[in-house]
């Protein structure tokens, strides 16, 4: 007879793995800031531990076990006992009631969670609403906190979870500018914090796939960024178009856009200028210009050597860029150019290790997944198709919510090298490039 926990993934249609892992994820994030450890924020159970839990073979472990009596709200025993025959005809009060009374402690703060964050989103937009006729301080303050809590966010999350909130925020920014009832101290602020919603929405557009929209957005940022008379934010818009004309295959317009950016950043000693030379090693590399490759990179690492943080690296996440990124576009620049020996092997081994550790406020899966891509690359560059095999998997095994359009292209460039050399007719390599074909969802970035 299945069991309780089959039957609940069965009523919540979460017997597809990659829809039930997301959740999961959600649910010991939120138990590692309650209760801890940290550790916990980084649990993912594999394909086949989620088969076994869900057709009954096997047991978690005991942090899997936390995990998922705070998500389900019953307690291990009755999870693993066969479900009730007439737990489908309950009233979901009468259910709520019966898990809540069995269940372990504190299992109910989940929910708990999620009324207060729509507790506190509501007094927020009230105070905001109370001061429509003259912007107050409380008022850019609410703004500020949320633009700097979406730009840590941004990399760490899938863009469903930030997506309403972000265009919120960002529509609040522009009636505050429209309405014409800010303070000339308060006009700059505005206007950066308008200027980082726009780089973010830019950024949401583009991995989903729309990048007429997203360039729209760099644009909006762009102009915004200007009229604040902030040269950090405006080469760093810059720095956004290259990215996105990068990903949609267009390195000629990437690479201009990144030296219009680093041109503006040039008195800028913040992480800026550093991305916008390893943007341009990155389109360099797509043109096969490897001069430009090696200049950029070599002009990065020494702006690396005379980082002074500056007002976008303190918001963190999308406004900033940590060596370990810079470690991972200098391996895609090499990748890109076709190169795999023991040294660009090693740096692509070291920019995958740099991004293992989900708790380091420097990782974002977006980056992560890119690196193992590249690895998997320079592997097969060195015909070494089970290395390469092991390093995509965890990108293939991601979430359709977190393959966002920079991810998807990534896994794509290994289906091309699949198909070639003297791996290509190999079993593995057919199998991977008939996964990859299909790895692509209709909603890139988006639930199913």
């Amino acid at each position: 007879m299945p069991t309780l926990l089959r039957n609940l993934f069965d009523e919540r249609e979460w017997h597809d793995y990659h829809v039930f892992l997301p959740r999961f994820q959600q649910a010991a994030r939120e138990l590692a800031e309650l209760e801890g450890p940290e550790s916990l924020a980084t649990l993912e159970p594999a394909k086949r531990t989620f088969q076994g839990w869900y057709y009954g073979d096997r047991q978690p472990n005991v942090d899997a076990r936390r995990v998922l009596v705070y998500l389900l709200g019953y307690s291990i025993k009755q999870l693993w006992t066969p479900a009730p025959p007439d737990l489908g005809a309950q009233d979901p009060v009468s259910r709520l009631g019966t898990a809540a009374a069995h269940a372990e402690p504190g299992v109910d703060l989940h929910e708990m969670r999620r009324t207060g964050a729509m507790a506190a989103r509501r007094a927020m937009d009230f105070a905001m609403g109370a001061e429509r006729e003259q912007v107050g301080d409380d008022t850019i303050g609410f703004l500020g906190d949320e633009v700097a809590r979406l730009a840590a966010a941004y990399p760490r999350v899938p863009l469903p979870e930030l997506w309403d909130d972000l265009a919120l925020s960002q529509e609040e920014a522009f009636r505050l500018l429209e309405g014409g009832r800010a303070r000339p101290s308060q006009s700059r602020d505005l206007l950066f914090m308008a200027s980082a919603l726009s780089f973010m929405m830019a950024k949401g557009s583009h991995d989903i796939g729309h990048a007429k929209a997203a360039l729209m957005q760099a644009r909006t940022a762009n102009f915004l960024a200007r009229q604040a008379e902030h040269t950090g934010l405006t080469a760093l818009t810059d720095g956004l178009k290259s990215l996105i004309s990068y990903w949609a295959n267009r390195p000629e317009d990437a690479l201009h856009y990144s030296q219009q950016g680093a041109a503006t950043a040039e008195a800028l000693r913040g992480t800026v200028a550093p991305w916008l030379y390893g943007l341009q090693a990155r389109a360099a590399a797509l043109l096969g210009d490897e001069d430009t490759v090696r200049a950029a990179n070599q002009r990065a690492d020494t702006l690396r050597e005379q980082i002074a943080p500056d007002e976008l690296d303190s918001l963190g996440g999308l406004f900033t860029y940590p060596e370990v990124k810079q470690r991972y576009y200098a391996v895609e620049a090499a990748v890109l150019l076709g190169q795999g020996d023991a040294r660009v092997a090693t740096a692509a081994e070291e920019a995958v290790r740099g991004f293992r550790n989900p708790s380091d406020p420097n990782w974002a899966f977006g980056d992560q997944a890119g690196a193992q891509c590249n690895l998997a690359l320079v592997r097969l560059y060195g015909d070494d198709l089970d290395g390469a095999a092991e390093a995509v998997r965890p990108v293939l095994d991601l979430a359709p919510s977190h393959r966002n359009n920079g991810i998807v292209v990534s896994a794509d460039r290994v289906r091309v090298a699949l198909a070639r050399g003297p791996v290509r007719d190999a079993v593995v390599a057919r199998d991977l490039r008939a996964e990859i074909e299909m790895y692509r969802p209709a909603r890139p970035a988006l639930p199913r």
